[in-house]
């Protein structure tokens, strides 16, 4: 299968270009820096006149003529900055725009893809504290609330050209290489690891291996469309992960981070890390998708060397 997949050089679309890539499928990367080899297509939605685009919000349909799937996970990382007004339109921006960009291109072809896998996230249902929440949840309050609605919106011409659409409403990814974990996993190493304010918040996270298996999944069943959330059955408190990374690490987790710290190193953004999302997968399940690592414990001895 020939498969175009944006965001292949971040922490998931490298993973899932290695999956596909293993399995013999022909995979076409969507860069937006210029190419480094023949796999390579650059595309730029937002800036007139890029190699690969068009005006703002569109781009030409060569690198997907000829493409059965599309994988869009491109997007500007939410942590690792402060959420200036600027970097606040940049995380929009670079979603919403590239996003209607991707799914107007898909429209547009001839012979359109069967099936657009695109990235969301569980931040479409906002701070759900102690309260379980499914697919079937309607969408919640705040910024990335109001984002993640926009970003799945943007599918609409891809949806509207009869091509099956997936919304990927993605968890916190465990892995050494990226995500919440990466920052995580050294501070532990050094004895140094601790809960974050209460420790009281729900955290719904995947492990990054059965994240590229559910996109996997979804991929290849052809009657599965609409929004499913990419997060294990289990969601814990932030406490629980913090202990069962240090019991993984056989390193003490002593040192909590205290909330008003959090909000003067990190902002609006720390009003992100305190919320509490206790979200189910209930669809994944539902279509037989069965999880390798579906406690904490397992997700993060699977993100180690060797595991």
């Amino acid at each position: 299968m020939r498969i175009a997949v944006t965001g292949s050089t971040g922490l998931i679309g490298t993973a899932l270009v290695r999956s596909l890539e293993a399995d013999g499928h022909e995979v076409v990367r969507l860069v937006r820096r210029p190419p480094r080899h023949s796999g390579e297509v650059q595309w730029d939605p937002r800036r007139p006149g890029a190699p690969a685009g068009g005006g703002r919000g569109r781009m030409n349909t060569e690198a997907l003529a000829g493409c059965e799937a599309v994988v869009h996970l491109a997007g500007a990382a939410i942590g690792g900055h402060r959420w200036t007004d600027a970097y606040k339109k940049e995380i929009r921006d670079s979603r919403v725009h590239g996003t209607g960009a991707i799914a107007q291109a898909v429209a547009a072809l001839a012979t359109p893809p069967r099936v657009l896998l695109s990235a969301s996230a569980i931040g479409i249902y906002g701070d759900t504290g102690d309260r379980t929440v499914d697919e079937s949840t309607p969408p919640g309050s705040g910024f990335l609330a109001e984002v993640c609605q926009e970003w799945e919106e943007a599918t609409g011409a891809a949806v509207e050209a009869g091509v099956r659409t997936v919304l990927l409403r993605t968890g916190l990814v465990v892995s050494r290489d990226g995500g919440a974990w990466k920052s995580m996993l050294p501070l532990f190493r050094f004895g140094l690891g601790g809960r974050l304010g209460s420790g009281r918040q729900y955290w719904s996270f995947i492990a990054l291996q059965d994240h590229v298996a559910a996109v996997r999944h979804l991929l290849d069943a052809p009657s599965l469309s609409g929004p499913f959330n990419l997060t294990a059955p289990h969601p814990v408190t932030n406490r629980e992960a913090t202990e069962a990374t240090g019991r993984v690490l056989k390193r003490p987790t002593p040192l909590p981070a205290p909330a008003p710290a959090l909000r003067l190193v990190l902002g609006e953004l720390a009003g992100e890390v305190l919320a509490s999302q206790r979200v189910l997968p209930r669809r994944l399940l539902e279509s037989g998708f069965s999880f390798a690592h579906p406690d904490v414990e397992s997700a993060v001895r699977a993100s180690l060397p060797g595991g």
